[in-house]
């Protein structure tokens, strides 16, 4: 009887023993396949990532998306920085063309049509399509563009000085400057010339006179002639 029971206890014992042995096996295979199936993506852990938008979900398709969009505007907005103008020919954004040319003295030449004007000023441009803006910093930290190309504004001193001409050879001069102070300061083309003129009708004199003509607007801002202007008589060039 003893034998019996006994030999029923190891038929038990190696039962249970079997049974733990096939859970440790189950739990093992059910881990492995857990772990495979994380790295793999799948599983319920990847759903869930991807109902919030993660791994390979639609938000971070739209993320990419974004950020392409986001590099295409930057590109975009990268053409409308203003940055240091270089020695080249331009075509502005009223399709006319200006030439800049370095100079010494840390000075640029700008030349359009028969017309050039030499500036110490801080000159910049943006691209704006297949044109350029120029402009140059004032003291009060505004960027003041130049709408109005030398031509325009010789054309516009002359006939204000009464004037035909302005040449180098007649000492006539013109620079883009900075005129004003504070909140007032303005970007302006100074002209400068000498002409013929006869003191009470009799003395011939050289006059020294100036005009400024406002590189935003094109309007001429002042005149400028000496104290005894008006003992002189000016007569107008042919």
């Amino acid at each position: 009887m003893q034998t019996v029971v006994n030999v029923e206890r190891r038929y038990e014992m190696k039962k249970i023993l079997n049974l733990t042995i096939m859970s440790v096996l189950i739990l093992g295979l059910a881990g492995f396949a857990f772990a495979q199936g994380s790295q793999d993506g799948i599983g319920v852990l990847h759903d869930d990532v991807i109902a919030a938008g993660g791994q390979n979900g639609s938000g971070l398709q739209t993320d990419v998306s974004t950020g392409t969009g986001n590099q295409g505007d930057a590109s975009e907005l990268q053409t409308q920085v203003q940055t240091q103008v270089r020695a080249g020919n331009y075509e502005t954004s009223d399709g006319k063309q200006i030439q800049i040319q370095e100079m010494s003295n840390n000075q640029i030449e700008l030349k359009s049509g028969n017309s050039k004007a030499e500036t110490s000023l801080q000159v910049g441009s943006k691209a704006v399509g297949d044109k350029t803006v120029l402009s140059a910093k004032l003291s009060n930290g505004r960027d003041a563009e130049v709408k109005v190309m030398p031509d325009t504004a010789s054309e516009t001193a002359l006939e204000r000085l009464r004037l035909k001409t302005c040449t180098e050879e007649a000492g006539c001069s013109i620079e883009l400057k900075e005129v004003g102070k504070g909140d007032e300061a303005k970007l302006a083309y100074e002209v400068k010339t000498q002409r013929q003129s006869k003191i009470f009708g009799l003395f011939k004199a050289k006059m020294q006179v100036q005009a400024q003509v406002d590189a935003e607007n094109g309007e001429v801002i002042q005149t400028s002639k000496p104290w005894w202007a008006f003992l002189a008589s000016e007569p107008t060039e042919e």
